[in-house]
C-alpha cells in the first residue's frame, strides 16, 4: 500500500489516527522497529512544519505491524533529528512507495 501523506498539526494527526485504531505508541520502546523493519508498514505520514521555528517541525507515522497492531511514531523533523529508528522508518517509507 502506498503511504498516505497528510499535512496537519501534530495534535490533529494523532487524534485522527487514534480514531482510526492507531493506539499503540511505537516510540516506547522503539528498538523493535529498528531491528525488525520487515515487520512494519507505514500507512500514513503526517508532516507538520512550524511557522517560524524549525524546532517545531515534526512527523507522525501511522504504522501497522505484521501482527495487525496499529500505532504511531512521532519524530522531530529537522537536520538535528538523527535517530536510527527515523532512518529505518524513512527506508520503509521509500521501499513501499509506489510511483
Amino acid at each position: 500500500m502506498k503511504p498516505i501523506y497528510h499535512y496537519a498539526s501534530v495534535s490533529v494527526a494523532l487524534e485522527e489516527l487514534r480514531k482510526n485504531g492507531f493506539i499503540k505508541d511505537f516510540n516506547l520502546p522503539d528498538e523493535h522497529i529498528k531491528t525488525n523493519p520487515h515487520l512494519y508498514k507505514i500507512l500514513h505520514i503526517y508532516r507538520y512544519e512550524g511557522n517560524t521555528d524549525p524546532g517545531d517541525e515534526a512527523v507522525v507515522y501511522g504504522i501497522q505491524s505484521s501482527s495487525g497492531e496499529k500505532g504511531v511514531f512521532v519524530a522531530g523533523y529537522s537536520a538535528n533529528s538523527n535517530s536510527d529508528v527515523i532512518q529505518v522508518l524513512n527506508e520503509i517509507s521509500i521501499k513501499n512507495r509506489v510511483l
